[in-house]
């Protein structure tokens, strides 16, 4: 074990009382890695707290310990501890009113280290890949509803193990995890595959917008067809994962109007000479080569006509 490892273990060896959190909307990732991670905890006699400033989504609401979630941390921790999340910004207001991070879990290449400590491994295919492989040196262990958490986040973050950085040995991480008693059919159904009708209904908004040139293909939620849909998340619901699999474009974009005045983009690289984190990090975002995601302040038209702009500019010097 070497000396960061070392320092995590005593660290949470020595904790009674635990603040788990990671970004706003949070994804798959985010979720199944905070409720494996809490879990795991709590199985090793601490008192935890996660806090998500963005609460749960309700497509997530069948994974184990998900009543362990709240918006707002009460009372005093001697740990706090963020997984998959980039920057201090993107926890959003979960840890308003406390210190930063003592330990940083990620894997995003984008990643600050604004943590006292912190643990990145951006080979790996997601934060719950991270935990898979390091909770038992740290003397946690992985019963089957953290299996099931940890699935969860490798499954969502590598869109079924179709990524380009899917390897032999995060597949054999979830073979590890099938053997603790994690049921991957039936995860991967109810976090890939499963639609409410709402969020069908948001999905045909958001299709109908489709747009194509210049090797870029993207599509576009407002406010309106959120309201329109009956959609209550802030997200795209998962959108982009089908505007990526369109052919004869090497990047796709998906713009989520957050507010009048504020919009979400994801990028997604579909050849692998593109590296769309570059693009992001133009506009103080993150993520990975293959997948980043930024704010952006302004009209839905405004962002959109400088992301496009950027979005060539990466795509020509890629060719």
């Amino acid at each position: 074990m070497n000396h960061l490892q070392k320092k995590i273990k005593s660290r949470i060896q020595a904790a009674h009382r635990v603040l788990v959190t990671s970004h706003v909307r949070p994804d798959g990732d985010a979720i199944g890695s905070s409720l494996a991670l809490s879990l795991a905890l709590i199985d090793a006699g601490k008192q935890v707290q996660v806090v998500l400033a963005d609460g749960l989504p309700d497509g997530f609401k069948y994974l184990p310990g998900t009543e362990l979630v709240r918006t707002r941390a009460e009372g005093d921790f001697d740990l706090i501890i963020s997984v998959d999340c980039s920057d201090l910004q993107r926890i959003g207001s979960a840890l308003d009113g406390y210190r930063a991070p003592d330990i940083i879990i990620d894997h995003h290449v984008t990643t600050e280290d604004f943590g006292t400590l912190n643990l990145v491994e951006p080979a790996a295919v997601a934060t719950a890949s991270v935990l898979a492989d390091h909770m038992p040196e740290w003397g946690l262990v992985i019963t089957a509803p953290i299996a099931s958490n940890l699935i969860t986040g490798l499954v969502t973050d590598t869109l079924g193990f179709r990524t380009s950085n899917t390897t032999p040995g995060s597949l054999r991480q979830v073979a590890h995890l099938m053997e603790i008693g994690a049921d991957l059919s039936q995860l991967y159904y109810r976090s890939m595959v499963r639609r409410t009708f709402v969020e069908a209904k948001y999905w045909g908004s958001g299709l109908s917008s489709l747009q194509c040139a210049d090797g870029i293909v993207w599509a576009t939620l407002t406010l309106a067809d959120r309201k329109a849909s009956g959609y209550t998340g802030r997200d795209d619901a998962d959108l982009i994962n089908i505007v990526s699999s369109i052919d004869d474009a090497d990047i796709a974009i998906m713009f989520v109007e957050q507010t009048s005045n504020k919009t979400k983009i994801s990028w997604r690289g579909l050849k692998p000479h593109v590296d769309v984190s570059q693009i992001s990090l133009q506009f103080e975002g993150g993520g990975h080569k293959a997948a980043s995601g930024a704010e952006l302040t302004g009209s839905l038209a405004e962002v959109q006509e400088r992301v496009l702009a950027a979005t060539r500019k990466i795509l020509d010097r890629s060719h």
